[in-house]
C-alpha cells in the first residue's frame, strides 16, 4: 500500500528567505516571515504570524509560539544598521507576543538567551541583555538594555528592570516589581522600587540545596539585610561562612563575586 507523501514542515503561506538556514526538521507556521540572516536548529517549531529577522540564531528544540518578533533592530537611537546579533539557545519556550531585539554596537553587540528558559507572553528583552539558563519570565516582564539575568531567576508578572541592572542566580521578583538596583543571588524582592523581602528558600529546596547550603543562604541574608552592617562589613561576614558551612563555598563565592561587580552608583536592592 502506498504511503501518503509527507507534507512540508514549512507552511505554504510562510515567507522564508532563500538565504536563511533552517534545519530540515524545523517547522514554520502560517504567515510567518523569516529573514536572510536567520539560522534555526533542529526540531525547533515556529508558530504562525511570527517575524524573525536580523542576524538571529536559534538553537535546537525551541518552541516559539505565534505572534512573536525576534531579531528586530534595537530601540536605541544610536543604532545605524550595524550587523548585531540575537542568539537563542536550546529547549526554550517562548509564548505569544514577545519581542527580543538584537544587540547594539555600543556594548556587546549581542542579545543572548540561554537554554531551558520559560518565557511567557508579552515579554520584552531589549538590546545587549544576557539571560542565563532555567529562568522563568512571567507575563509582561520587561528588560531594558544591557540587563544581565543569572540562572534560575524567576521574574513575576509585570516586572520592569532598569537598564544595566544585574540579577543574580536564584533571585526572585514579585508581581509588578520595579528593579533600579542590582538584585543579589538568592534574594526575593517586591515593590516599586523593589526592596528585599527574603531569600528564595523554597526554590532552593526544589533545586536540591542541602540544609547546610540553605543555612548559609539564611546567614547571607542576615548579614546583608538584618544586622545593620555596611556592605563591606556584610561581605566580610559572608566570606567567613565557609568555615561553618564548607559545602556552601560555591554559593558564598558567587555572592561575593556578584557584590564585587556591583557599582557604587547602582548599588544593590536593600
Amino acid at each position: 500500500m502506498t504511503q501518503p507523501a509527507t507534507p512540508s514542515r514549512i507552511h505554504a503561506t510562510a515567507l522564508v528567505d532563500s538565504s536563511a538556514q533552517l534545519d530540515s526538521s524545523v517547522s514554520v507556521g502560517p504567515y510567518t516571515v523569516i529573514g536572510p540572516n536567520v539560522k534555526i536548529g533542529a526540531r525547533t517549531t515556529i508558530g504562525a504570524h511570527c517575524v524573525i529577522e536580523g542576524h538571529t540564531t536559534i538553537g535546537c528544540d525551541n518552541q516559539v509560539f505565534q505572534f512573536n518578533s525576534l531579531g528586530s533592530v534595537p530601540q536605541d537611537k544610536k543604532y545605524a544598521g550595524e550587523p548585531c546579533e540575537l542568539v537563542i539557545g536550546d529547549r526554550n519556550t517562548i509564548r505569544e507576543f514577545c519581542s527580543f531585539n538584537i544587540g547594539s554596537p555600543g556594548d556587546l553587540g549581542v542579545t543572548r538567551l540561554g537554554d531551558d528558559n520559560w518565557i511567557m507572553a508579552y515579554v520584552h528583552i531589549a538590546h545587549d541583555c544576557t539571560v542565563g539558563n532555567q529562568t522563568i519570565f512571567a507575563n509582561n516582564t520587561t528588560l531594558a538594555g544591557h540587563v544581565q539575568v543569572g540562572d534560575w531567576v524567576i521574574l513575576g508578572g509585570f516586572t520592569g528592570v532598569h537598564q544595566f541592572v544585574r540579577l543574580g542566580a536564584h533571585s526572585f521578583t514579585a508581581i509588578s516589581s520595579v528593579l533600579v538596583a542590582d538584585l543579589p543571588p538568592f534574594v526575593m524582592c517586591q515593590g516599586q522600587p523593589a526592596v528585599a523581602r527574603s531569600m528564595n528558600f523554597e526554590g532552593l529546596r526544589r533545586r536540591g540545596f542541602s540544609a547546610d547550603r540553605i543555612s548559609a543562604v539564611k546567614a547571607m541574608h542576615k548579614a546583608l539585610y538584618r544586622d545593620g552592617l555596611t556592605l563591606e562589613q556584610a561581605k566580610d561576614g559572608i566570606e567567613k561562612l565557609t568555615e561553618k558551612y564548607p559545602e556552601s563555598s560555591p554559593d558564598v563565592q558567587m555572592m561575593l563575586s556578584f557584590l564585587e561587580q556591583t557599582s557604587p552608583r547602582r548599588g544593590i536592592v536593600r
